[in-house]
């Protein structure tokens, strides 16, 4: 069973940094694409970030520029370094894995909030 674990949120000043981090146990990391999403209250879940088996990765159009997504396979851990926070950024953040033959996110965690004050 895979199992995605979140932490790293909090509440933020507008302007400031926080590091997402999400820790992955069960089956082989580096064989999964992850993503970052997160859900503000009132709003549908948006796509943040994904990386790749290879490292790459690509950002949903509101994040572009200010965050960043990394993975250490050797930690089996993803990350996403979020820079020039707005309050808009203001979500439970959550992280997700699925193979690369796979349409959907098969794993889930189960979420860390993300507070940006104005």
């Amino acid at each position: 069973q895979v199992q995605l674990v979140e932490s790293g949120g909090g509440l933020v000043q507008a302007g400031g940094s926080l590091r997402l981090s999400c820790a992955v146990s069960g089956r082989t990391f580096r064989d999964y694409v992850m993503g970052w999403f997160r859900r503000a209250p009132g709003k549908e879940r948006e796509r943040v970030a994904t990386t790749w088996t290879d490292g790459s990765a690509n950002y949903g159009d509101s994040v572009k520029g200010r965050f960043t997504i990394s993975r250490d396979n050797a930690k089996n851990t993803v990350y996403l370094q979020m820079n020039s926070l707005k309050p808009e950024d203001t979500a439970v953040y959550y992280c997700a894995a699925r193979s690369e033959t796979s349409s959907g996110y098969s794993y889930w965690g189960q979420g860390t909030q993300v507070t940006v004050s104005s």
